[in-house]
């Protein structure tokens, strides 16, 4: 996947429902991988997005976070946290290996594999115009904002 490509996929959102990235077209798209709901990096960067969603709201941006957690899980999460924004569930790992998320890790000193913090940015006729890869999540909202602001 390269910068000016269109790209499109179909995953679950929270609610079990299916979705498209083409859904969105018409409004700009953030799309960012996180490695698991409910987790401390994970919750503070869902929840800086949930502070910032009025100001992307504004911007006309639409706002997705995806996961390989289950769409059960993304319930609780985005419920816990009252994230405004709607979650994507990704179990099968199918739209992490199309955006080459899944990375190898070291957890605890044993290797593992997982989703590799990152964030795609689509413009309103679904092309890729911007990746991150290796997300500090405090402060990556803002940053975005900030992008998509210019």
């Amino acid at each position: 996947m390269n910068l000016g490509d269109v790209v499109d996929f179909e995953a679950l959102d929270e609610t079990g429902a299916p979705v498209k990235l083409s859904d969105f077209r018409g409004k700009p798209v953030v799309l960012f991988f996180y490695p698991k709901a409910d987790t401390p990096g994970c919750t503070v960067e869902a929840c800086e997005f949930r502070d910032s969603f009025g100001d992307l709201q504004a911007a006309g941006v639409t706002v997705l976070g995806i996961s390989r957690d289950k769409a059960s899980a993304q319930k609780k999460f985005k419920e816990k946290f009252s994230l405004p924004y709607t979650l994507l569930a990704d179990p099968e790992q199918t739209v992490c290996k199309q955006f080459d998320v899944i990375k190898a890790k070291t957890m605890y000193g044993k290797p593992v594999t997982g989703i590799e913090r990152s964030t795609f940015v689509f413009d309103k006729d679904g092309k890729l115009i911007h990746e991150m890869r290796k997300v500090t999540p405090a402060g990556h909202a803002a940053e975005i904002l900030a992008l998509l602001k210019g």
